[in-house]
Formats: structure tokens, C-alpha cells, sequence
């Protein structure tokens, strides 16, 4: 049960936390305002402050040094609050009322991995409680609940959660992208001011945040003292740094509010998303194990990521039976587990640009329905899976003709269209239940085990007409949420994946609810070596679909040869995105066999800990990697992006390893390539270390060496402990 605590606290005490490594909190009472909110006086690792007692740990970071996890606008920081609102005018009394409250802790409480702070502000007339959880894996989430304890209506325009940063943290990290290019990292130093990266699109979107990461200089994979936050939300968003000249460095994170969103009448409230902290010494890998720890934890999360292949990129819009049912076989042959009918299927659907929100299987193209390929596919003993956009319509379908109020809208004005598209308005009722129905009866009337989750435009102008054209971006997001638990717990056979437009609405919210996520709509493999590398920041590899495309890439005119492809698929969700009846025999036959050796590798793939380096003398070169939780196995891939500058070779470091233990390495699948010709060295066919065991030790410091490869190509290599 949670009892009452006094001030200062660690949380989670050193006898509670998960491990040395487990994010942790170090909170005290503000010296400016002893009945204020609490302020967090450290944000670190159990292990830095697991030798201190409270007093001391809140002692060493400065009388007046701290951030409360919600900022107000009466503290003398002049920094952006975390709380911004106001009461509108009614009668006589302007607008603006209450617009700098001061709240003031009622009760602390802690127990079973939650700490409870509630405090309240009578004059202001709000109440306010903010949550901290544990996570598996070591992580923190908070939350902040907003009650109006008043007479009239309260506006929200903004409500964080904030925690403090060291004054060695001054370099950040985030993310932004574009469609096919998506998790593009970005570093600058901190500086006085705000930086403060939003959302506006209704999703996360292409050029999402991902995380807000602070940290030592120079931190990477392998090291630096690092902490990053997450808003776990499938809508809009806004991640923060500031300081100021009396303020240190603070980061702050939570849903970014459209005007009039969150309008709370008497004794209504309003809660935030969750926002994931973690606070690492290993670096970036360290952070991102955290998360995938968690991941691997929740209910959702499945064990066993079947082998898929989508049909879009082999057939797109010209779905011919005797074509998908030749598709099918050859899928079964090479041993692949899934097979998804993407886009095409549905009322009017020849293009892109008719039939969205007619949700039934069009006669014309499919007189027996869609039941002769499903059958088929399950004789051959595959998973059937079927691709839905259920919050989009075209303007050419009957639903938009018979419905056009059913849209996101501004007033009577129709929003620029994108892709030849609106979006439904999910917050209306009526609209939401017929989606929803028409998706139920799909599900309902075909053996479907899977199914692709599609949202191939960003919000804009998303106004609803059930509310005069009111902003529904908060209410869209909820709505989403609603829609997709509902079909799950009415259909629980079936497994979910969120596609938008690729790597659109990939986040801590949808992941709660989904088995995978379509990673990029860009299949290069050589384009998707960095989004791989940077997506699994986030997302533990197994969700993340990544798929052996054509010879020739249909997004770059690339050629890559079947064995940087397949190489590159084998740290994700490995899939098919190809029209395997153009393969050779061959082909199929080396298809299968990379296929193979995925199932062999996928219960360590699936369970271990990713771990990435890009060597500083070399920066063509690349190795990504998963580490046996165990620690008596590894797999790397070594993947040579571009021409090297000289024909040296570069060391290859391999962190996370049981140092004293010893390792043998080997080529797996046998050397591809031993040598590029002229003078470059030859790697040795016995092994990256010449058949030499060595410790975790060494290869975590020193490394093992590769000589200069070929441009555009990959090399597994296994390692194993030796007994």
C-alpha cells in the first residue's frame, strides 16, 4: 500500500531500483517555497547517488538548485512554465484570472514502483496530481493530472513535466526526417533560451522528435552520461530545453495543446501523456535498452515476429488472383510466415485517389471476395493480412459524398488536400462508429490475422463540426486510441502494425496497443541502414518492419546485391517487399536460405540488446548489432556504406560483452568478399581475429580489425563464448 513520506526522498530507493543502472530521482523540498511543489535536486543513474542519504544528495546539488516536475509562473525563473492557463472573461471579471497559480503540496506517497505528489491552490481553484512509475528496464514516466476545483471554466494552454539537467549535460540530440528519410539525428549545444521541437500534425509524424537526448560532450553509442524524454503520444507534441540566466538547464516534455483543446468546466480534469525519462552513463545504447527492456515487457509485445511479405511493391494497385496466388506459393516456398494484401482491395480502389472510407471488398475486381486467396494462403500454412487506412476518405467515395461534414474541418472550409485526401472526424460520433463497423465487418467476414494500420497524411485544419470548427487534434489522437482498442479486444487473433506513410506515428503510445510498425516506406537497404539504426533508438528491433526489396530499388534506381539486402532486413522484422515470381531460381534459393538463418537468429535477435559503433577514423564504416542477454553470443553486421579513404581497415569496438570471459569469432555465412583488389589487405578466412579467441575486454577497448570493403555491402559475423 502507498504510504506517506517526507521530504527529501530517492526514488526509487537504492533497495527498490531494478538495477545500478535504473533511472532515479533525488527530491526535496524548495527552499523558496517549503510548501510548494517539491523539486527534483538530482536525475541520475541508482549506482550515482545509490551511497547517499537523501540529505546529502539534495545537499551536493546546491541550495537553490532544482526543478519541480510542473514549473509555475510565480517562481523567479522567468523560464517558460510548465503550467499555462487562464479563466476566460464572464460577466464583469476579465479574462485572464488565475493565469499564475501556486500550488501547494497536500500529500506525498510512494509504494509498489509509484510516487504520488498531490497539491492544490484553493484561491487559483486547482488541484494537481503528479504520478512517477517505475518501468522495466529502469526508465521513469510521469504524469500530471489537472483538476479545476473552481466555479467556471478553465483554458489550458499547456501542462509539462520538466526535470533537471547537470551542468555537464550541454549537448543535445533529436531527431527530425521527411518521408523516406525518416530519424535523422541532429546534435547542437545548449544555449540561454528555449529550444522546443513540436508536433503540429496530429502525429508524431516524418520529421518527429523521437526523444530529446541530453548529455556530456561527445556522448555516443557506447558512452557519455545521458538523459532523454519521451512524450508517449500519438498526437501532438513538444519537447523542451531551456535556461536562463538565474535557471539552470531543465528539460521539459509534454502534448502540445491547440487553442481552446482542453477547456475544463468545474471539476473536470485533464491528464497528461506519459512522458519516459531515463537517465543512462553508457550512452545512446544504454538508453536504448532501457526502452526496449520495457518494450519487451508489455502485454502486447509478441514473442515470435513472423517472417512477412507485402504485396505492395510487387503488385501495387493490379491485384490479379492467378498473380497473388502465384505470390503465395512462392512465399511459402522461400519460408516466409505472413502474407499481406496491401492496398487495392476495396470499393473503387484502381488508384490513390478514390475509395478511402468505402471499407468493403470491391466485386469487380474480387466476384468470390477476398476468400479464395485467404484459403490459399492458410493451406500454405501463412498468417493473412489485409492493409486498412481507417481515419482517411477520399473525396471520390461514397462515404465522403454522402457524409462531407464527416471530415476534419475549419468552419465550411475544406482543408488543402494531400494525397488526395481528407481525414475522417473520428471526434464525431456517428463517423467513428461507421468506420469503425465497416472494419468490424471486414474482420468479421474474413479470416484476417493481421492487419496494417495505415495514415498517409498529417492533420491540417483539423477542426470539428461538432464543434464549430473547434481544434481536434487532442480529441482526434483519443479517438484513434478508442478505435483501435475497440477492434483489438473485438478481434484478438488479429495483430496489429501502425504504418503512416512509413515511420509516421512510431511512438510510446501506439506501441501499447501494436505487434509492429512499418519502419520506412523506403526499402533501399543502403537508405535504410541509418533509419534502422536510428528508429531502434526508440523501438526495440522486432517491431520495426524491415524488408528484402527488388534488385533495383523502386525509390532510388539503386542496385544492391541480395546479400546487403537480406543483411540489412536481418535486424528488424524481417520481411519480403519484392515480386518474387521476377526471382531466379537462384535467387528464391538464397532468399530461403537468409531466411533461415533469420529463424535461426531471431530469438537472440529478438531478446538482446542492440549495440551500434561508427568508428571516428572511418565513418563509411558501420556495425550494428544484438547481444545475447546472457552475454555468450552475439551477431554483427559490418556494413560498408561508401568508399573508405585509405586502404588502412578500421578497429571495430564491441561494448557490453562479459569482460573476462573469451570469445570466438567467425564469419557467418562465410566471407563474402575477402579483398576489393589493388593493395587493400585481405580479411583472414579463419575470422576477424584469425581464429583467435579474445576477452570481452579487449574487444569492448580495442576491437577487432576489418579490412577495407566493397562499397554497398554487408558482413555478418557471429560471436560465442567458449566454455
Amino acid at each position: 500500500m502507498p504510504e506517506q513520506v517526507s521530504l527529501p526522498l530517492i526514488f526509487p530507493t537504492p533497495e527498490s531500483a531494478s538495477s545500478d543502472s535504473a533511472t532515479t530521482v533525488v527530491l526535496d523540498a524548495d527552499p523558496r517555497h517549503p510548501q510548494g511543489l517539491p523539486v527534483l535536486r538530482l536525475l541520475g543513474t541508482a549506482a550515482e547517488v545509490a551511497s547517499l542519504a537523501p540529505a546529502e544528495a539534495a545537499a551536493l546539488a546546491g541550495p537553490h538548485r532544482g526543478t519541480p516536475l510542473l514549473t509555475e509562473q510565480y517562481r523567479p525563473d522567468y523560464t517558460r512554465p510548465g503550467l499555462r492557463g487562464f479563466r476566460p472573461g464572464t460577466g464583469t471579471l476579465p479574462a485572464g484570472r488565475d493565469w499564475s497559480p501556486m500550488l501547494q503540496t497536500e500529500a506525498i506517497t510512494a509504494g509498489d514502483g509509484t510516487l504520488t505528489i498531490d497539491a492544490v491552490d484553493p484561491v487559483a481553484g486547482l488541484a494537481l496530481r503528479t504520478e512517477v512509475q517505475t518501468l522495466t528496464g529502469g526508465a521513469l514516466r510521469a504524469r500530471h493530472t489537472l483538476r479545476n476545483t473552481g466555479s467556471d471554466h478553465y483554458l489550458l494552454q499547456g501542462l509539462e513535466v520538466s526535470v533537471p539537467l547537470a551542468d555537464d549535460h550541454i549537448e543535445l540530440l533529436d531527431f527530425t526526417g521527411r518521408h523516406l528519410r525518416e530519424r535523422i539525428p541532429q546534435r547542437h549545444r545548449i544555449a540561454d533560451g528555449l529550444w522546443d521541437r513540436q508536433s503540429r500534425l496530429g502525429r508524431p509524424g516524418l520529421d518527429s522528435t523521437t526523444m530529446l537526448v541530453a548529455g556530456t560532450p561527445g556522448f555516443d553509442f557506447g558512452s557519455g552520461s545521458v538523459i532523454a524524454a519521451v512524450v508517449a503520444t500519438s498526437g501532438n507534441s513538444s519537447h523542451a530545453v531551456q535556461r536562463g540566466p538565474w535557471q539552470p538547464a531543465q528539460l521539459s516534455a509534454g502534448e502540445l495543446l491547440q487553442p481552446g483543446e482542453i477547456d475544463l468546466a468545474p471539476d473536470e480534469s485533464y491528464t497528461t501523456p506519459w512522458v519516459v525519462i531515463a537517465a543512462r552513463t553508457d550512452g545512446l545504447d544504454g538508453l536504448a535498452d532501457a526502452l526496449h527492456q520495457w518494450q519487451r515487457s508489455l502485454p502486447a509485445h509478441t514473442e515470435h515476429q513472423p517472417v512477412t511479405l507485402n504485396v505492395w511493391e510487387a503488385v501495387y494497385f493490379d491485384h490479379d488472383l492467378a498473380q497473388l496466388l502465384r505470390l503465395a506459393e512462392l512465399a511459402a516456398q522461400v519460408g516466409v510466415e505472413r502474407y499481406v494484401l496491401d492496398d487495392g482491395w476495396f470499393h473503387l480502389r484502381r488508384n490513390d485517389s478514390a475509395g478511402l472510407g468505402d471499407w468493403w471488398v470491391d466485386p469487380t475486381v474480387w466476384p468470390d471476395g477476398l476468400t479464395p486467396l485467404i484459403e490459399k494462403v492458410h493451406q500454405l500454412g501463412m498468417q493473412f493480412g489485409l492493409w486498412f487506412e481507417p481515419e482517411m476518405v477520399n473525396p471520390d467515395s461514397d462515404l465522403f459524398t454522402e457524409h462531407p461534414d464527416w471530415i476534419l474541418q475549419t468552419g465550411d472550409r475544406t482543408p488543402v488536400p494531400e494525397r488526395q485526401q481528407q481525414v475522417v472526424d473520428l471526434t464525431n460520433p456517428a463517423a467513428w462508429q461507421h468506420i469503425r463497423d465497416s472494419i468490424d465487418k471486414v474482420l468479421t467476414d474474413n479470416a484476417v490475422d493481421y492487419v496494417k494500420w495505415d495514415h498517409n497524411r498529417p492533420l491540417l485544419d483539423a477542426g470539428s463540426n461538432t464543434r464549430a470548427g473547434a481544434p481536434a487534434a487532442h480529441r482526434q489522437a483519443e479517438a484513434f486510441a478508442a478505435l483501435l482498442a475497440d477492434l483489438r479486444a473485438r478481434h484478438p487473433q488479429v495483430a496489429w502494425e501502425s504504418c503512416a506513410s512509413g515511420g509516421g506515428r512510431i511512438d510510446l503510445a501506439v506501441i501499447e496497443q501494436v505487434q509492429r510498425f512499418w519502419t520506412s516506406d523506403m526499402t533501399d537497404a543502403l537508405a535504410r541502414q541509418q533509419i534502422q539504426r536510428w528508429t531502434s533508438q526508440l523501438i526495440a528491433p522486432e517491431y520495426l518492419g524491415a524488408h528484402v526489396s527488388a534488385p533495383v530499388s523502386h525509390q532510388t534506381r539503386r542496385q544492391l546485391g541480395l546479400p546487403m539486402r537480406a543483411a540489412v532486413a536481418m535486424f528488424g522484422a524481417f520481411g519480403v517487399e519484392w515480386n518474387i515470381t521476377k526471382a531466379s531460381e537462384a535467387e528464391l534459393a538464397e532468399l530461403a536460405e537468409w531466411i533461415a538463418l533469420y529463424k535461426t537468429w531471431r530469438p537472440l535477435l529478438h531478446t538482446g540488446r542492440v549495440v551500434r559503433f561508427t568508428p571516428a577514423e572511418d565513418q563509411n564504416v558501420q556495425l550494428n548489432g544484438v547481444i545475447a542477454a546472457d552475454r555468450r553470443s552475439a551477431l554483427l553486421a559490418v556494413v560498408q556504406l561508401d568508399e573508405s579513404m585509405s586502404n588502412r581497415g578500421t578497429s571495430l569496438k564491441v561494448p557490453g560483452l562479459d569482460p573476462q570471459a573469451r570469445y570466438q569469432l567467425s564469419w557467418l555465412g562465410g566471407l563474402t568478399q575477402q579483398a576489393v583488389g589493388g593493395e587493400a589487405p585481405h580479411a583472414d578466412p579463419a575470422g576477424p581475429t584469425g581464429g583467435v579467441p579474445v576477452t570481452g575486454a579487449v574487444l569492448a577497448t580495442v576491437g577487432f580489425w576489418m579490412p577495407r570493403r566493397l562499397p554497398q555491402t554487408a558482413q555478418l559475423i557471429e560471436i560465442q563464448q567458449l566454455s
